[in-house]
C-alpha cells in the first residue's frame, strides 16, 4: 500500500527539475508551478515572489524526504542567489518549502551534509520557507519538457549521492 506524501521544492526553472524528478524511484506525481509569494491565482506572467516550483507526490515506502532532497542538491547549483544558469530573479531561488519540524530538521541535515561535502566552491544559500499555498501552472508549463524535448534545461546530476 502506498504511504504518500508531498515535497515542494524549488530550484531554477522548473520545467527541468520536473523532467529530472519524475523519473525517480519512489515519484507517484510530478506537477509544476508557483509558491512562495505575493497573489493568488499566480501566472507565469505574473508571480510577484512565487518561486517557480515542483509539487512532488511520493511514496515514503519507497523513497524519503531526505533521499528527494538529495537528488534536489544534485541537480541544480545550491549556492547561487536567485540564479540557476541563464534565468535570474527570485523566481528562481533555491528553496525548499517546509511543511513540519521533521521536514525542517531534515533539510537542515541534508545542506549540512551538502556544505560538508567540498563540492560546491561555495556555500549553500537554499532557503527554507514554510509552506504556503501551491498554485499549478498553466497546462502548457506542465510536463514541458516531454513535450518539447529539445527544450531549455539547465538541470542535469552533477554529483553522485550524498547520503
Amino acid at each position: 500500500m502506498e504511504n504518500q506524501k508531498k515535497a515542494y521544492i524549488a530550484g531554477g526553472c522548473f520545467w527541468g527539475m520536473e523532467d529530472l524528478f519524475r523519473l525517480r524511484p519512489g515519484i507517484i506525481d510530478t506537477e509544476v508551478g508557483y509558491i512562495g509569494g505575493q497573489n493568488e491565482h499566480p501566472t507565469y506572467r505574473n508571480h510577484p515572489g512565487h518561486a517557480e516550483g515542483i509539487e512532488i507526490t511520493y511514496d515514503a515506502n519507497k523513497t524519503s524526504f531526505k533521499e528527494i532532497l538529495d537528488y534536489f542538491f544534485r541537480v541544480h547549483d545550491p549556492t547561487t542567489v536567485d540564479r540557476q544558469g541563464n534565468d535570474l530573479g527570485s523566481s528562481y531561488r533555491s528553496t525548499i518549502f517546509i511543511q513540519d519540524e521533521q521536514e525542517k530538521a531534515d533539510a537542515k541535515e541534508i545542506i549540512e551534509i551538502v556544505n560538508e561535502s567540498g563540492r560546491w566552491d561555495n556555500p549553500v544559500v537554499t532557503t527554507l520557507e514554510p509552506y504556503s499555498t501551491f498554485w499549478p501552472a498553466e497546462p502548457e508549463h506542465q510536463d514541458y519538457l516531454v513535450k518539447h524535448p529539445n527544450g531549455y534545461t539547465c538541470h542535469f546530476e552533477r554529483f553522485g549521492t550524498y547520503l
